[in-house]
């Protein structure tokens, strides 16, 4: 009898096969990419290769510094735009679903209508922003309630059509034999919407907030460029460049870079947990 001869696996080939290492290097290496990049740039060779000078972009340890001095007013500013962000998210997302079940339950006027809201959706956020500010202008005699209000229509309007598109595919992308065996026993079309379309439509949902979420936080950082009211970490952003205080200007950006990382990170966290059963 002859004997086969079983090649060995190479290491690289049982680390690629191995499921555990492959989910931990999918975190490892960015941070570990993100690490080497600001040892870079507090050496100074980002500066030398961009060819600018530590004015025009500060160093690390300076950006640190500012954060760590003006901690209080930062968070002010953060809490205004996150405000602003999770509140348009929440809109535009129940607003977009809706949109996405009427055209899963009117097809001949749901399909049109999706149209439109896509086209929406090509409208530039810096030409949406003025818009708004000039729309809202006699919805209160406060700056601040104004302001807020334009801010939140802008980031609605970003993410209505994301949510309905992506909605609309879960609740009308479903088996066929469920739809048919739901036929078969006469169900109303209201009990087919509540016990097939809508638990389909689940993971397609969390797919839509995955785009959602980053650019509801482009959208109310953008916004507050021209926002009427003074406060958010994109109107500081812009105060500070206009000032050429740069220091304090990319503190603000490292504070919407940590906003729009936490909000991420808080939904993949929601997603593992409500999708772990589906599985």
């Amino acid at each position: 009898m002859t004997q086969m001869l079983k090649r060995k696996k190479s290491i690289f080939r049982k680390i690629q096969e191995n499921r555990k290492i492959q989910s931990a290097l999918t975190f490892i290496l960015p941070v570990l990419f993100g690490i080497l990049f600001l040892i870079l740039w507090q050496c100074g060779a980002i500066n030398s290769l961009l060819h600018t000078d530590t004015f025009t972009l500060p160093l690390p340890s300076r950006i640190n510094s500012i954060l760590s001095q003006n901690i209080v007013k930062i968070m002010g500013n953060v809490k205004a735009t996150v405000t602003v962000a999770i509140s348009g998210l929440f809109l535009g997302s129940l607003i977009g679903y809706g949109i996405a079940v009427f055209a899963s339950v009117c097809p001949r006027w749901g399909k049109g209508g999706l149209s439109i809201v896509a086209a929406c959706n090509a409208i530039p956020i810096v030409a949406l922003a003025p818009v708004m500010t000039n729309w809202t202008r006699t919805f209160s005699k406060n700056a601040e309630i104004r302001s807020m209000a334009a801010k939140i229509l802008v980031v609605m309007i970003v993410c209505i059509a994301n949510m309905s598109i992506n909605a609309y595919r879960g609740l009308t992308e479903i088996k066929p034999y469920s739809e048919d065996m739901m036929a078969m026993y006469a169900a109303k079309p209201g009990v087919i919407l509540r016990k097939l379309r809508i638990p389909n439509s689940v993971p397609y949902i969390f797919t839509a907030l995955r785009v959602a979420v980053p650019s509801s936080v482009i959208s109310a950082v953008v916004s507050e460029y021209f926002a009427e009211y003074v406060t958010g970490v994109g109107r500081q952003i812009r105060e500070n460049i206009v000032q050429s205080q740069y220091s304090t200007a990319w503190a603000y950006i490292v504070a919407a870079c940590l906003i729009g990382i936490t909000l991420y990170a808080i939904l993949l966290i929601l997603e593992s947990i409500l999708l772990k059963k589906r599985v």
